[in-house]
């Protein structure tokens, strides 16, 4: 008797098997399932179908030329391809996307785009006997009817546009085209070029910094990228003839970043503030990522704040955030939106091993850009009171757990502009003081709260050739806070000073001890030294040495 109910069971679980593999090949071919079952199978991702591709050219001269084709069939991607720089011209590229269960018999899924100035099957041998459809620009598109086509990992399922010869695609599923569309010559030097996703969005969750088996965390500060879309061109460049005199800004700034990435091996990355140099990037997203692409690649977590620049190119504070937000290996938040500025929030370093306890919390503010009354307070803006009470109370309401670790735990903190105490001759000075330091007018008390928290440290950005850490004392003289600069690092902005190098600080971190060093790595010159290599934090106290 038993026996016959098992051989029974395995029939039936036979004759199921058979049954959802034949169902399976059936939808696959067909689609004879519901649509919310079909969404559910294995390799069907629901969402949207590229079906068709195309560039819109409107002209002032021409009265009855537009640049926005049927918004109920097309979808436009909100970029001018000449990016405003044509004299009479504007272009986009327009996408037709559907639903999957919206396909009709007739639609065709883009498969393949391609840009060149003749048919991709006569040009390239390999291609076989595929048909590719024209479209303006050069685009060339492979499109299929095949009803299972969209649930395939090669159909086309977003369009976008980025600029420029050393253009990226740092987000998963996505792929740059090499070649830029192909327009006339006032629009081809944006070099404006197609990225596509393949699939469905990708997707991933956010690192969790943690402090290595050894009981160390190095932590890398860049400032001051200021990146275009495009090459850039390079200020101040050090030396003046070197590689004869030839310097796109972006590349050898990106160059240098990416090396000293390869040889500290950071933990983590935070970057202070004006990584887009908005004047020079009229599409930021492409200067975004072309930084984010450095750390994605090498799988190293990063949190940006912002400077005053950020937000003076094609994206607000918060579409760059957003921006920021949905990337891999990316920790930057917006922060709570009843506090001002975009960017105030906090980074836990996780202990090593499986604990959960923090070893590490780093604060970082936004301070915003220029003063909000220049007729009374000249110059930079200023921390807020909400920010500040943002931060006591978070710090605060932190205390009781950070006695849970074991060692040590320390509170760091980053910010763009400089806090006005930056401005003080009398403080123990190690490293260069070569301009004066550009700090608000007004004085909103941040520096007493970081004080009050027991904050070991804070580093800007925003004066390049500062390069300084001063030490703040409390009343009785002892050690309370290093404020530090971290220099400039990037050939898009300003350098000079009697020669400046570009350069990048270091935190390294070594929770058995409870103790912090830094010290900086220069672009040109004493490429391989620590200079001004000083220890800041011994046994979890602020130091003077």
């Amino acid at each position: 008797m038993t026996r016959r109910i098992a051989r029974s069971g395995i029939q039936l679980a036979l004759l199921v098997a058979v049954t959802v593999v034949f169902i399976f090949v059936l939808d696959n071919r067909f689609r004879v399932l519901p649509q919310s079952i079909h969404d559910h199978l294995p390799m069907h991702h629901p969402g949207l179908a590229v079906i068709d591709i195309t560039v819109a050219t409107c002209s002032a001269l021409a009265l009855f030329s537009s640049c926005k084709l049927d918004a109920n069939v097309w979808h436009r991607v909100e970029k001018d391809i000449y990016l405003s720089s044509g004299w009479i011209s504007k272009a986009y590229v327009h996408v037709q996307r559907k639903k999957e269960e919206e396909l009709l018999p007739e639609d065709r899924v883009v498969l393949d785009v391609r840009i060149s100035r003749q048919d991709p099957v006569t040009s390239n041998k390999g291609e076989g006997e595929e048909r590719w459809e024209s479209r303006p620009g050069g685009i060339w598109l492979k499109r299929t009817a095949k009803r299972h086509a969209s649930d395939s990992q090669k159909a086309i399922t977003a369009v976008d546009v980025l600029f420029g010869a050393d253009a990226v695609e740092p987000r998963e599923n996505w792929e740059i085209r090499d070649t830029p569309l192909l327009l006339d010559s006032s629009g081809e030097k944006q070099e404006a070029r197609l990225s596509v996703r393949r699939g469905p969005p990708g997707k991933h969750e956010k690192p969790v910094p943690r402090i290595r088996k050894d009981g160390k965390f190095k932590i890398m500060q860049v400032s001051d990228l200021h990146l275009s879309t495009g090459l850039g061109v390079c200020r101040d460049a050090e030396p003046p003839d070197h590689n004869g005199g030839k310097c796109d800004a972006d590349i050898r700034t990106l160059d240098f970043v990416g090396k000293l990435l390869d040889q500290e091996k950071p933990d983590l990355v935070v970057l202070s503030g004006d990584q887009v140099n908005g004047e020079t990037a009229p599409d930021a997203q492409s200067a975004i990522f072309k930084f984010a692409e450095l750390f994605i690649k090498r799988k190293i977590p990063y949190a940006a704040i912002f400077g005053n620049h950020d937000d003076e190119g094609s994206l607000s504070r918060q579409a760059s955030m957003d921006l920021l937000e949905s990337l891999p290996y990316s920790l930057s938040e917006a922060g709570p939106g009843e506090v001002d500025g975009v960017g105030n929030y906090l980074v836990e370093v996780a202990a090593r091993g499986s604990s959960h306890h923090s070893a590490l919390t780093l604060y970082l503010l936004d301070t915003h850009g220029y003063s909000p009354d220049e007729q009374k307070f000249r110059g930079y803006d200023w921390l807020k009171k909400n920010q500040l009470d943002w931060f006591r109370s978070t710090a605060q309401g932190l205390k009781k757990a950070h006695k849970e670790y074991t060692h040590v735990h320390m509170d760091l903190a980053f910010i763009h502009i400089p806090l006005p105490e930056y401005r003080k001759t009398d403080n123990k000075i190690v490293g260069a003081w070569r301009e004066p330091p550009t700090a608000p007018s007004f004085n909103s008390g941040f520096r007493d709260a970081l004080v009050d928290e027991g904050v070991m440290f804070v580093s800007c950005g925003h004066d390049h050739a500062n390069e300084y850490c001063s030490l703040e004392t409390s009343g009785d003289g002892k050690p309370a806070l290093w404020m530090c600069y971290a220099g400039g690092s990037g050939f898009g902005g300003y350098g000079g000073y009697g020669g400046y190098h570009r350069r990048v600080r270091f935190f390294d971190v070594d929770t058995n001890e409870a103790r912090i060093t830094t010290y900086k790595r220069v672009e040109w010159g004493e490429t391989e030294t620590r200079v001004d290599e000083q220890m800041i934090v011994e046994a979890g106290r602020v130091v003077a040495q």
